[in-house]
């Protein structure tokens, strides 16, 4: 027990070196034993290395697993293993090749300490050798000091002869983390200051450097790679501090119920991450202590033992461990909640064994039956809910059933028409399930169902729902297109069957009520608008003589043959020529006919009109070409032209044709009628103003001459004071008794001024300007109008043109002018009245008021 106390788990001693002849080292070599103990009766034990090219046995023997090559006649590495505890312990090894020179007399003082020295440099074209390569420095994570902790050192053959002087430079040292590792300026010995940390930085690539003291430098820079070697520093850790899942009663055995993970922060690939799973306790542990197996390697949950009942043991309680080292090391734990869930292990039921139900011949989706069924399972859970399917007596899929929304019944309907001529009952056997398996093997339940088809009175039916017959389109009235025939399905009531047209859109067609002859009423026309890809489609019907009738439709397809009924037409009524250019107006033509019966076309000009007009087929025969013949003047003009078809068929067709001089665009100048220009609808607006006005005048005048015979005149200002009402006339003629003259008279001065102008001459003395022609451009419209526009306003020759009418002939004896005014004898006549009418009379008081100076004004 004494030694059992003082005994402390590890390796035998700090450092192993294992001492070789050779400098090659062949695969299986064998190397020396390892001694490690972990103060138990073990004497094996799991053994490690960092360096992939040799193994441990169990039993602490290193062989070599790969070949090595000792460089610089030693090699460094490390090994592992763990206590009882799951402790890893570390111990440094090193392979060392007899008589070897690097080993100076600093290993002597230090001799866990390796001396590296800086590759000597090559003379001429040398290699440098393989040897002069550093291999990497592995340093354990965690490690306890005391620090700083000398692990290497470095060297330069210089040094004999001059002071050199060492430093060292990346990560760790002049880098972050600055002051990680330091070397000795003197002696080049490197050193570590604290733990390192490989979760935080697995390596750290150094370079040493070699400098004379005062001078340059002695060597190049040299690679050191410090590595830092995993240890077992953490344990696993699962994603979730606690676990729920559901399994079902009766879960057979390797059932998965549900998977836990956990990860380990160390190296993976190594033993440190190794995990390996276990179940340490189960609550309640009945009906056995083992209900429930884990898989070690991916933390899969199963069901292992039999007895899962939800009534006695709703829930279960698991413990599970998560342990690193191959289950060996470091361990974290969770907890898993398995909670049963009820089972189907109770069948549905029919509530009877037998159903009856009936449904009409030829409905579709009507109900048929009701089924219900009862389940002795947790309601509304999938091992509850009912389905139902139909296994017997339903070859034709005529019946469908569904599950009711309560999930306790099944509902049939019929999918197809039932036919009671052929089938009057039916008798269908319907099982029923669950949504989820049987838990267990059970018996399922079945029930008959027995459907009786009632008749209905059903509708004739046309041999042929298609008919198809094929005519032309001028076939004669009372013509047979053909004979339509139905069947009346109810053999069994033994009615009539008669015919009628339930749809003709032209009304063309009738049929026989008894014979269900179709024959033509009217003409048919294959050009009508309800002719669709030169069919007619007309819908009959056939109907029975029962109490309550039923009709049956079929559809007859008339194919209309194109015959040459309608002659060719032309298309423009309206058409142009260029009276100088000769160039002809073409015209197009259509036909209703097919192609058969339309072009090639021939045309003819009617011999009253041939002798101005002349009229060919262009080349491809399908439109006109018509030609003036003749000199004739610019105007409208009436063509009549006979166009026929192929087969002769053909009629006149009235052409408008305009004869007229053309711009340079081909569109008539002006449009002219015989030769003359016709003139503005401006001027006839103007002329039609000025005969309102004169219309007006000859009234006025008319009326003035009646009141002078009734003698009204004598007061005229009177009676119209109030109306204030001037009558005006601008003429001159015979006096108040001059009653018969002839005003034709009036216009005799025009002849004396040859330089007064008409309103309906145009002027001869002025020139006109010129306007431009329409452009071909369509953007110099605009400039077009604007300048036509300017050069109208100022065309002196353009109408409506000034005119001044001139009437300065008082004819001859009149006593009513004004020149006989002052030569009235009639001294009776009192004037003075004229002051008190107002100012607007003012004029005319001061003329025939009477006064002193009344001839003088005269």
């Amino acid at each position: 027990t004494a030694e059992k106390s003082s005994c402390k788990p590890g390796f035998e001693s700090d450092r192993i070196i294992f001492k070789v002849n050779r400098k090659h080292l062949k695969p299986d070599t064998r190397l020396g034993k390892v001694g490690f103990t972990n103060c138990t009766d073990r004497t094996r034990f799991p053994f490690s290395t960092d360096d992939s090219r040799f193994v441990f046995n169990s039993d602490g023997v290193l062989t070599v697993k790969r070949a090595v090559d000792l460089h610089d006649g030693r090699l460094d590495f490390f090994v592992h293993s763990w206590d009882s505890h799951g402790n890893k312990m570390t111990v440094s090894v090193m392979v060392l090749q007899h008589g070897h020179h690097h080993v100076s007399r600093d290993a002597a003082e230090h001799p866990d300490v390796a001396v590296h020295y800086f590759p000597k440099a090559s003379n001429g074209l040398r290699r440098r050798k393989r040897d002069w390569v550093v291999p990497p420095i592995n340093i354990p994570e965690n490690h306890n000091g005391p620090f700083p902790s000398k692990i290497v050192q470095i060297r330069s053959d210089e040094d004999k002869m001059k002071k050199i002087l060492y430093s060292i430079t990346g990560p760790g040292a002049t880098e972050d983390p600055v002051g990680l590792f330091t070397m000795d300026k003197d002696t080049g010995e490197l050193y570590v200051h604290q733990r390192l940390d490989r979760e935080k930085q697995a390596h750290y690539p150094l370079f040493a450097h070699a400098d004379v003291a005062g001078s340059s430098k002695a060597e190049k820079p040299m690679e050191i790679i410090i590595n830092v070697i995993d240890m077992n520093d953490n344990k696993p850790i699962f994603e979730q501090t606690s676990y729920v899942a559901e399994v079902a009663e009766s879960s057979p055995k390797g059932t998965t119920v549900i998977q836990v993970k956990a990860t380990d922060a160390d190296e993976p690939g190594n033993d440190n991450s190794e995990i390996r799973y276990t179940i340490l306790s189960q609550e309640p542990n009945l009906p056995s202590d083992s209900m429930f197996a884990i898989n070690s390697f991916n933390g899969a949950i199963m069901v292992e033992g039999v007895g899962l009942d939800r009534e006695k043991y709703p829930e279960y309680t698991l413990e599970i461990q998560a342990a690193d080292m191959k289950g060996e090391g470091l361990s974290g734990r969770t907890t898993v909640v398995l909670k049963v869930t009820d089972s189907n292990d109770n069948p549905p039921a029919f509530t009877a064994s037998t159903y009856q139900g009936s449904v009409d011949e030829n409905a579709v989706g009507v109900l048929v039956v009701k089924m219900l069924v009862t389940d002795e399972d947790e309601p509304n859970t999938p091992a509850w809910n009912a389905k139902f399917k139909i296994i017997r007596g339903d070859p034709d899929k005529l019946f469908s059933i569904e599950t009711g929304k309560n999930k306790q019944e099944g509902i049939i309907k019929t999918a197809k028409g039932l036919d009671f001529e052929k089938i009057r009952k039916h008798t269908l056997m319907v099982i029923v399930e669950n949504d989820v398996p049987f838990a267990i093997p059970l018996v399922t339940s079945t029930a008959t169902v027995v459907v009786t088809v009632k008749d209905v009175n059903e509708p004739p039916i046309f041999k042929e729902e298609e008919m198809t017959v094929q005519k032309p389109e001028d076939l004669p009235v009372d013509s047979v297109i053909m004979k339509s025939e139905a069947e009346d399905p109810d053999f069994a009531r033994e009615n009539t069957v008669k015919y009628k047209i339930i749809d003709d859109p032209e009304n063309w067609l009738t049929v026989d009520e008894d014979s269900g002859l179709v024959k033509v009423k009217s003409l048919m026309d294959r050009e009508s608008s309800n002719m669709k890809e030169n069919k007619y489609t007309v819908l009959l019907g056939a109907y029975d003589n029962d109490p309550v009738p039923a009709t049956g439709t079929g559809t007859l397809i008339i194919i209309l043959e194109d015959v040459n009924d309608n002659a060719p037409a032309i298309v423009e009524l309206e058409a142009q020529i260029c009276k100088h250019q000769r160039t002809p107006a073409l015209l197009s033509i259509v036909d209703k006919d097919e192609a058969a019966h339309s072009a090639p076309y021939s045309v003819a000009v009617h011999e009253k009109y041939s002798a101005n007009w002349t009229a060919k087929m262009n080349e491809s025969k399908t439109g006109i070409e018509l030609f003036l013949k003749s000199d004739i003047p610019e105007g409208k003009y009436k063509v009549v032209l006979r166009v026929s078809d192929r087969g002769n068929l053909g009629q006149a067709s009235s052409i408008n044709v305009e004869v007229c001089t053309c711009l340079e665009n081909g569109l008539c100048s002006l449009v002219r009628s015989g030769g003359k220009e016709e003139m503005s609808p401006y001027i006839w607006g103007i002329l039609g103003a000025l005969l309102l006005l004169l219309v007006i005048a000859v009234l006025g005048l008319y009326a003035y001459s009646k009141r002078q015979k009734k003698g009204e005149i004598g007061e005229p200002f009177e009676k119209d004071i109030i109306r204030d009402n001037i009558y005006h006339y601008a003429e001159e003629g015979g006096g108040e008794y001059d009653q018969n003259f002839d005003l034709s008279v009036l216009h005799y001065g025009l002849d004396n001024k040859p330089d007064v102008l008409r309103s309906d001459m145009m002027p001869v003395t002025m020139s006109r300007p010129t306007y431009r022609t329409l452009p071909g451009n369509p953007d110099e419209i605009g400039n077009f109008i604007e300048d036509s526009l300017k050069a109208a306003d100022e065309d002196p020759t353009a109408p409506p043109y000034d005119w001044l009418l001139v009437f300065d002939y008082e004819g001859g004896g009149s006593d009513g002018s004004l020149s006989s005014l002052n030569s009235s004898n009639n001294g009776d006549q009192d004037y003075n009245c004229l002051t008190e009418w107002g100012p607007r009379f003012k004029k005319l008081a001061d003329m025939y008021g009477g006064g002193e100076d009344d001839d003088d004004m005269l």
